[in-house]
């Protein structure tokens, strides 16, 4: 039957390992959404612009099938964009997109029947009239979502006048909203408009910056305010790697000195400034206790014609070999200064890299310091997920594994969860079902449990209890 209950489960240890995993609370480590919506607790106008809106994956297929953009993201009518997108799905066979799409429907709107570009106005009505509720809000969606806690992704010079809100707000059942200290424009010193991001982010510090102390000592004060709004992530997008593991600090003083006088700096001179400051930042992760993520392999701004609205749907990967960079910088680190970290890639050419390199800087005592994080973007899907798993138990300790994250704009990307949470049954249980592993259904719930929900608790968290 189309995606029952057993829906991606093919062995009775699955099914019963399932059960033991479903119900388990969200903790969505990553993800780009809107700290306002969740502190105003927004409502939404209709379907398209809940499920629709800021939904890049769905944009692409979209485009794929020859939809305009103006019935994407441009200025058609919104049950048009909505009856489109269900005469792009109803052919969408294979892709997760289309499991997602009926899971969502199902969990939110109660609604078990098939997309089709024929009943696209029944789902419309359907989904809108429950839409009109006084309950339909965006704390009502977390709730039956069952997130614990999310944290979004935020730029140093951010107010984080939202995060402040919902926490000191504390309303029963609303989780908790954790931003993440996302640097990636304080390393664009080569690009024209640095002057202008610099000195937002100097007056967010209350600090005049204008040589390599005082940008530490902006950066500093941003990550003690992030800190107080809750914060123990951050995150960089290294896009292409540039690391130079023979740049001194002095080199990086240098390269500031020289922008800081409007001369112009050698492609030696930025890579110096950008090496030393990743440094910099990954050992005051460390200090406070935070991780660290790395996004790698991303080739973003494909768009033609520069119109940023259609931006988002257009990035690619990148086939840039990265391996050596990326060693260099762990290993720079030093045992003592490093952070527990969290490794992305999106070319899946170097999954078996990727989950070697983790293990490769193991150590000091904390239980999967290093993870390869989950399948990320293009890799989010059926085969990308059981690859995962497969090659993270070939390489590795698959039972240290921090799980699944949604890296969405959609407040209704949770079952994302779900589909991981299957996958991850199935793939336990075929290993019993084969004779890999023994029966032994005690320790199975819990490496099931410990990937799904309580390995995350602990690593974020390891010396607190604020879950």
């Amino acid at each position: 039957m189309f995606m029952n209950e057993n829906f991606l489960l093919k062995n009775e240890t699955a099914i019963e390992l399932y059960e033991c995993i479903r119900d388990l609370p969200i903790i969505d480590y990553h993800c780009h959404l809107d700290p306002a919506a969740i502190a105003k607790n927004a409502r939404f106008q209709n379907i398209t612009e809940l499920w629709l809106g800021g939904d890049h994956y769905k944009w692409r297929l979209m485009r794929i099938n020859g939809v305009p953009e103006s019935h994407i993201t441009g200025g058609a009518p919104d049950h048009e964009k909505f009856t489109a997108f269900c005469a792009t799905i109803e052919n969408a066979i294979g892709n997760p997109v289309y499991h997602w799409a009926h899971l969502e429907l199902k969990k939110y709107f109660g609604f078990d029947g098939v997309i089709t570009s024929e009943n696209a106005a029944e789902i419309y009505a359907l989904c809108n009239h429950q839409i009109e509720a006084d309950d339909f809000n965006v704390h009502n969606l977390l709730k039956k979502s069952r997130v614990e806690w999310l944290a979004t992704t935020d730029d140093p010079a951010d107010s984080l006048e939202y995060h402040l809100q919902i926490k000191n707000a504390n309303t029963p059942g609303v989780p908790k909203v954790l931003p993440t200290f996302r640097p990636g424009y304080v390393f664009e010193i080569d690009k024209p408009d640095y002057v202008v991001y610099i000195s937002r982010l100097g007056k967010a510090a209350g600090i005049d910056i204008t040589d390599w102390d005082s940008l530490l000592a902006a950066l500093s004060q941003r990550m003690d305010f992030f800190a107080e709004a809750g914060c123990v992530i951050s995150d960089h997008s290294l896009e292409p790697p540039v690391y130079d593991p023979d740049a001194r600090v002095i080199d990086a003083e240098y390269a500031m000195g020289k922008w800081g006088y409007g001369d112009s700096l050698s492609a030696k001179e930025i890579n110096a400034f950008k090496t030393q400051l990743l440094l910099w930042l990954g050992r005051e992760y460390h200090k406070r206790g935070w991780v660290m993520q790395l996004h790698m392999a991303a080739q973003r701004e494909n768009v033609w014609g520069g119109d940023a609205k259609v931006n988002a749907g257009f990035d690619c990967m990148s086939d840039v070999n990265y391996s050596l960079a990326l060693a260099h910088f762990l290993r720079d680190l030093e045992l003592d200064s490093f952070p527990r970290t969290i490794l992305y890639g999106l070319n899946p050419t170097s999954d078996d890299m990727l989950a070697v390199m983790a293990g490769t800087f193991a150590g000091g005592g904390i239980r999967g310091r290093v993870q390869w994080g989950c399948p990320w973007w293009f890799n989010d899907n059926k085969t990308g997920i059981q690859k995962h798993l497969t090659t993270l138990a070939n390489h590795g300790l698959i039972s240290t594994f921090i799980g699944m994250l949604t890296d969405s704009r959609s407040f209704m990307s949770y079952p994302r969860h779900e589909y991981f949470r299957r996958i991850l049954a199935n793939q336990l249980g075929e290993w019993v079902e084969n004779g890999e592993f023994p029966g032994d259904i005690n320790r199975l719930h819990k490496i099931a449990a410990d990937i799904s929900y309580l390995n995350v608790k602990e690593y974020f968290f390891p010396e607190r209890n604020m879950c």
